[in-house]
């Protein structure tokens, strides 16, 4: 038996003592694989054998079988022509039954695929013997076990809340080195928030993982916070571009996907409210990456503090319409599946507590946790924290989920986002063609407008320039005027005196001659 590409089952049985086959009849046959398929079409061929037992099983009449055409049947169609371009045919049944549309043609793909999509009368039935296709699972969990997995997390909150020790407690590694106690110290410390990444290769089981850790040393940590969720914002952009530049290249065989697929929030244990900063944090970073609250340092709370402490956080998210990430919900699903999912949701946020060493209980169990004078807080203890429903979420059974909510819906959005502002407009259903003629039509007419602004702007500019000049030269002009007159009038002043002086000069001249001449000297006595 062979599955084509028509969805056509070809049956051939010889000899007396083959089993009986029904043409064309909706059924199930049982099989020792019970694998499901679906067909459309079905066309069974029997010899003169095969007739006889058909024909013995039915009453001793013997018809032929019917083969599903795309050619309509003009008894059933009103004046000859079909009332619709879709024309189903049916396989007749060889009890005599009502025949079910099992084939739909049409002139017109889309058509004849959303018709065939809607039709409620699929026939279903069981393969008689091994296909392979079962073993596509196999197939795909090789391919990724040999290929690997990577993951990205962010880690974000205020300095001592205990993201190394929390990160170093999931993946139960070493990841952070101990960090030195500084010495008091006059130098001023960086008043921004730095993004640092640390990147790290694990195996488990035979299964290799990629992990890269990015923390924000400096958050949270000056008295003035105003834009200190910028550079986290801006780090989580920057790796959506990344991606977005390699899918846009030719070359698209090895992408390395280095988007943050989750963010865990660490909350400071405080046992009111979130703070403005961490509700101003959380509104700007649920759009683009997965948000996780934890509640940081919970052994510092009491069990009847955490759960108030819980309830106003996620009253605050509420109120802020604030998206944090919520496992998938299936329909094949199983009820323990289900019940699991909610038990994990319905501790967030979670309330960790992190530890990289081993301490005694007084059992004299070896365990990761914490030791107090009243007592030992175990990590991996369900009812001292919440950190196993951490370390389920994040790793164990929603790790793909994160990376598939983040490709397909945060990435989706930010790409589309992106694109629309960059002046790339598609219809979100099929890709229309491109006249080149209207094309570079719109071009000219952008050229165009372009080269009209810049000529307006030049015109303005040489028009302000212009009236500077002429300003300036109005006032030199201005300027000289008044020299000129003012060396005009001291001209008139001097000419005046030297006129004046000439004519008290013109006007003694007789009088002193006059006078000389009756001083003079004589021979006369």
């Amino acid at each position: 038996m062979s599955v084509s590409s028509k969805s056509t089952i070809d049956s051939k049985v010889t000899g007396s003592s083959a089993p009986c086959i029904q043409a064309a009849r909706p059924g199930r046959v049982v099989s020792p694989t019970r694998t499901d398929i679906t067909v459309t079409k079905v066309d069974i061929h029997t010899t003169s054998a095969d007739a006889k037992l058909l024909a013995s099983a039915n009453g001793g009449t013997t018809s032929p079988p019917n083969r599903a055409s795309p050619v309509p049947n003009q008894a059933s169609v009103p004046n000859g022509k079909p009332a619709s371009p879709l024309v189903a045919t049916s396989n007749a049944m060889p009890n005599g039954g009502t025949p079910a549309p099992q084939t739909v043609t049409s002139k017109d793909p889309k058509a004849a695929a959303q018709a065939a999509s809607d039709m409620r009368n699929i026939v279903r039935r069981k393969l008689t013997g091994y296909v392979g296709f079962a073993n596509l699972p196999n197939q795909w969990h090789r391919k990724s076990v040999r290929k690997g997995f990577n993951f990205n997390v962010m880690v974000v909150g205020e300095s001592g809340l205990g993201k190394s020790t929390l990160v170093n407690t999931l993946f139960n590694t070493s990841l952070y080195p101990p960090k030195e106690r500084k010495q008091p110290s006059l130098d001023f410390a960086p008043k921004t928030v730095s993004i640092q990444s640390i990147s790290a290769d694990i195996e488990e089981n035979g299964v290799r993982l990629r992990l890269t850790v990015v923390d924000t040393p400096g958050f949270g940590d000056f008295v003035n916070n105003d834009d200190s969720w910028r550079p986290i914002v801006e780090n989580i952009e920057q790796r959506f571009d990344a991606y977005l530049d390699a899918e846009n290249k030719v070359n698209r065989m090895n992408i390395v996907d280095n988007r943050v697929h989750a963010c865990v929030y660490f909350v400071q244990p405080t046992g009111h409210s979130l703070k403005p900063l961490d509700v101003e944090v959380m509104r700007r970073l649920h759009t683009k990456v997965n948000l996780i609250p934890v509640i940081a340092k919970a052994d510092t709370l009491t069990d009847e503090e955490i759960a108030n402490f819980k309830q106003r956080i996620l009253a605050d998210i509420h109120h802020h319409s604030i998206h944090i990430f919520e496992g998938p919900r299936y329909e094949l699903d199983d009820e323990e599946t289900i019940a699991e999912n909610n038990e994990i949701m319905s501790k967030v946020p979670f309330a960790v507590v992190g530890a990289n060493s081993e301490v005694s209980t007084p059992e004299g169990r070896k365990v990761r946790g914490r030791r107090y004078p009243w007592g030992v807080i175990e990590v991996d203890n369900e009812d001292h924290c919440d950190f196993v429903k951490l370390r389920q979420m994040l790793i164990r059974t929603h790790m793909e989920e994160l990376k598939e909510h983040t490709n397909n819906f945060l990435y989706e959005n930010y790409r589309s986002d992106k694109l629309t502002n960059m002046g790339v407009a598609q219809d979100p259903s099929v890709f229309k063609e491109v006249n080149p003629a209207v094309k570079q039509e719109e071009e000219r007419s952008l050229h165009e407008q372009k080269l009209a602004k810049m000529e307006l702007e030049m015109k303005m500019v040489f028009q302000q320039k212009v009236q500077e000049k002429e300003s300036k030269l109005k006032q030199s002009e201005e300027e000289l005027y008044a020299r000129h007159r003012e060396m005009k009038e001291q001209l008139d002043r001097q000419r005046q005196e030297l006129e004046e002086k000439k004519s008290r000069i013109e006007s003694g001249r007789p009088v002193e001659e006059k006078g000389r001449k009756k001083g003079g000297f004589s021979l006369r006595g």
